[in-house]
């Protein structure tokens, strides 16, 4: 039987919120008469890279070739490649191949993944320009397949990604193990916000609800993790406020889900999403969700059933949230509903559901 050649493009495999459902949906992908290669331009840590290729995925890195030629060399990687599906995850290197995957002799299946409700106008404008020569685009959530980011697609599925819903529980049985790695005590309510320090992140009105929050409940303590151009910022704002005690800083965590999954809730504070990777992780986990209601975030996030939603930029609201998540009563409600939920995040249906989509292209049916 014919072995079906699938190229997977991202622009940078670092940390992130696509780069970990990529990889985590490869980790699981079918590997019989299917041949996986992912091709990425940046990456500031080799994690991801190796995790793919760890699992058997043929990783082709172009960091070594100039930043001005490295669009020019994706092109001719892919079309060397001659896959029998591209399916592209970042909207620039989606906005340039498409024309000339579009002109193969032997044209790929030709899928654009949309993992965000937001783009830079002008990268918004290029994606624009070309996104209706894609066979399929794929947008991550209903909030996202609305969004300006999908517009002018011919034909969208949604699909909402997942994670490891086994691994999330198992982490989540160690908790205690995960909390003395981190130093954090025992009985401290751990609100935990896995984020990069990015202006849509809004980590700022974060730190403002935590002060509400940390002088109402002394058991309450903040945990960041993250990396991102606005860290120093918000680090020096917790300072200001004198909350380092309680309010810490653990850096760029490496397998950031174990930390989401021994918290006692996750929370964001973010102006606009996608779909966050760390809300799956934490539902997956049976850990409440308290976040504003951006983006996808609606999507997995039940008010009142696995997790609490406020509007985007109230501190007041937020904090106000976050002291009802930590109330015994409604605490144990809402991980009963997270736990209940976790079908709904799981990577394995995902998996399953790609495979199905990529299998138009098997046997060389694209000509």
């Amino acid at each position: 039987m014919t072995t079906a050649r699938i190229c997977e493009v991202i622009k940078t495999l670092d940390v992130g919120g696509a780069e970990v459902l990529l990889v985590e949906r490869l980790r699981g992908a079918p590997r019989d008469n299917r041949a996986y290669t992912v091709v990425f331009l940046r990456a500031s840590t080799e994690t991801l890279a190796d995790e793919l290729r760890a699992c058997g995925v043929n990783v082709v890195d172009l960091r070594s070739r100039p930043r001005w030629l490295r669009y020019a060399e994706l092109v001719r990687v892919v079309r060397k490649l001659s896959p029998d599906v591209v399916n592209v995850h970042s909207p620039a290197p989606a906005a340039l191949l498409r024309p000339f995957l579009r002109l193969m002799r032997r044209r790929p299946l030709l899928v654009s993944t949309v993992h965000s409700v937001w783009y830079r106008p002008l990268t918004m404008l290029l994606d624009r320009s070309t996104r209706w020569l894609d066979d399929v685009t794929v947008a991550v959530s209903p909030q996202v397949a609305e969004a300006r980011t999908v517009r002018g697609a011919r034909r969208v599925r949604t699909r909402i990604h997942g994670v490891d819903v086994a691994a999330q529980r198992s982490w989540a049985r160690r908790a205690p193990d995960v909390r003395s790695e981190f130093g954090i005590p025992a009985d401290s309510f751990v609100f935990a916000c896995v984020a990069n320090f990015r202006t849509p992140k809004n980590h700022a009105l974060l730190i403002e609800a935590a002060e509400q929050v940390l002088a109402r409940r002394a058991e309450a303590l903040l945990v960041l993790a993250g990396d991102g151009p606005l860290r120093e910022r918000v680090l020096a704002e917790v300072d200001r406020r004198r909350l380092q005690k309680r309010v810490r800083y653990l850096g760029a965590v490496t397998g950031a889900n174990r930390l989401v999954a021994a918290s006692d809730a996750l929370v964001l504070s973010s102006s606009y999403e996608g779909l966050p990777v760390v809300v799956m992780e934490a539902i997956a986990a049976g850990v409440p969700v308290v976040s504003t209601a951006v983006g996808g975030v609606p999507d997995l996030v039940r008010d009142g059933d696995n997790g609490i939603l406020v509007p985007h930029g109230s501190p007041r609201r937020l904090a106000e949230a976050m002291l009802r998540a930590m109330r015994p009563d409604v605490h144990a409600a809402l991980a009963a509903g997270a736990r209940a939920g976790a079908e709904a995040v799981d990577v394995r249906a995902t998996t399953a559901w790609f495979d199905e989509l990529y299998a138009a292209a098997a046997g060389g049916v694209r000509g």
